[in-house]
C-alpha cells in the first residue's frame, strides 16, 4: 500500500524523506503506467480509426497530425498531448502499431521543433511533451524518449523553479504567473522521470511541486483547482477541467488519494452540465481539455477502485462522445451535447472524444 499524505505540519525534510521512500517502493512495486487490464471496444476503435484517417500524416519515419482536416500540423503542445492518444490507445489495446505510430510522432516532433526545446517560452508546452516521452519510455523501453524527457525536463525546471509565491514553476519565461497548467504536469513529468531514471530525486521534485500546487492553487473545501497566481498574489478564481485532471494523476501518482478525490469530484459535480463535461471551443486551445482530464480521473478512478463512484458518469460522457459523432466520417468533436457538424474539423477538438473511449471501460455497448 501507498503511505498516507503527510500532514500540512510535516517538515520540509520529511516530505523529501517521505518521496525517496516512495520512490524506492515504486521501484519495488514495478510501477507499470497503465490502468489494470486491457479492454476490447469496437467504438474505441472505430473512433481512433477515424481520427487516424482523417490527420495522422506520415513520410518516411516522421509523422505529425494535421491541424485541421484541411491541413496545416498541430501546434506544439497540442501534437504532444496527441501523441499521448496513441499511447492511451496502444494501453487499451495493446497494439503496437500505436507504439509505431508514436515512435513516427516523435521523429516528426523532433524534425520540427528540435532536439532542446527550451525555445519554446511557454514552460507547460514543454512539460506536456516531457510526460509524452517519458510515458512512452515506460511502455516501449525506447531510450530516446527517456532520454529527451529528462534533458528538457531539467532545463525547464532550472530556467521555471523560483522562491517567488512560496516555490512552483512561472508558466511563461516573463514570469508573470504560476499557473496550474504547468505545475500538475511538471509534478506528472518529474514523478514518471523517477520511475524511468530509479531516481527518487526526480519524485522529491514531483512532490515539491505538488505540495506547492496543494497549498497554493487547491481549495481543500471544495477540490477546485484555481488556473494561477498573479506575480502579484493575485489568485485566478477560474477552474479548468484539464488543471483539475493533471491535479488528479500528481495527486494520484504520488499517493495523495484524499486529494485526487475532492478534485475528481468537483469536476463531476461543479463542471459538469447535466454530467457532461463542459464545453470549451473547437479551435483553441481549450479543444483538448476534457481529453486531459478524463485520462488522469481514469487512471485514478481504476487504480484506487473508485468505479462505484466515476465509473457510470465517465461512461456517460464516453456514450455522449460516441452519440455526437458524425455518419460521414466518424469524427466526434468536443462538444458533446450537440452532433459534430459537416464541414471543416480540427484534429486537437476531436482528440477528446478518442481519448475517453480508450481510457474508460464502456458499458455494454449497444448495436
Amino acid at each position: 500500500m501507498i503511505p498516507t499524505p503527510t500532514k500540512p505540519g510535516t517538515t520540509r525534510a520529511a516530505r523529501w524523506m517521505r518521496a525517496a521512500f516512495l520512490a524506492a517502493l515504486c521501484l519495488a512495486a514495478g510501477c507499470k503506467t497503465s490502468r489494470p487490464g486491457t479492454f476490447a471496444s469496437s467504438r474505441a476503435d472505430v473512433l481512433l480509426a477515424a481520427h487516424t484517417q482523417a490527420f495522422y500524416q506520415v513520410q518516411d519515419d516522421r509523422a505529425w497530425f494535421k491541424e485541421a482536416t484541411a491541413g496545416g500540423k498541430v501546434s506544439f503542445w497540442m501534437r504532444a498531448e496527441e501523441m499521448e492518444m496513441e499511447l492511451d490507445a496502444y494501453e487499451r489495446t495493446g497494439n503496437r502499431r500505436q507504439l509505431d505510430m508514436f515512435t513516427k510522432l516523435f521523429h516528426g516532433f523532433v524534425a520540427d521543433h528540435g532536439a532542446d526545446w527550451t525555445h519554446n517560452e511557454y514552460n507547460d508546452d514543454i512539460m506536456w511533451i516531457v510526460i509524452a516521452c517519458a510515458r512512452g519510455y515506460l511502455l516501449s523501453g525506447n531510450t530516446a524518449f527517456r532520454d529527451a524527457a529528462r534533458a528538457n525536463f531539467d532545463a525547464c525546471y532550472a530556467r521555471a523553479w523560483s522562491t517567488n509565491l512560496g516555490g512552483g514553476l512561472w508558466w511563461r519565461t516573463d514570469n508573470q504567473s504560476k499557473n496550474a497548467c504547468v505545475n500538475g504536469p511538471a509534478a506528472i513529468a518529474a514523478a514518471l522521470l523517477g520511475r524511468a531514471l530509479h531516481d527518487p530525486a526526480y519524485v522529491a521534485k514531483a512532490t515539491n511541486l505538488f505540495l506547492w500546487e496543494r497549498a497554493t492553487l487547491f481549495d481543500p473545501a471544495t477540490g477546485r483547482v484555481s488556473d494561477n497566481i498573479r506575480r502579484n498574489g493575485r489568485m485566478s478564481s477560474t477552474a479548468f477541467t484539464y488543471n483539475e485532471g493533471t491535479f488528479v494523476g500528481a495527486a494520484n501518482l504520488l499517493g495523495y488519494t484524499n486529494e485526487a478525490m475532492l478534485a475528481a469530484k468537483f469536476t463531476m459535480n461543479r463542471l459538469c452540465d447535466n454530467g457532461i463535461l463542459p464545453v470549451y471551443g473547437e479551435t483553441g486551445d481549450a479543444g483538448g481539455f476534457n481529453g486531459i482530464c478524463v485520462r488522469w480521473i481514469a487512471r485514478f478512478m481504476y487504480e484506487r477502485h473508485a468505479q462505484p463512484i466515476f465509473e457510470s458518469w465517465l461512461q456517460k460522457n464516453a456514450d455522449a462522445a460516441w452519440n455526437v459523432r458524425r455518419a460521414s466520417d466518424n469524427l466526434s468533436w468536443c462538444n458533446w451535447q450537440e452532433p459534430t457538424p459537416p464541414g471543416r474539423r480540427h484534429s486537437w477538438g476531436c482528440s477528446s472524444s478518442v481519448v475517453i473511449l480508450q481510457d474508460v471501460h464502456p458499458a455494454e455497448e449497444k448495436r
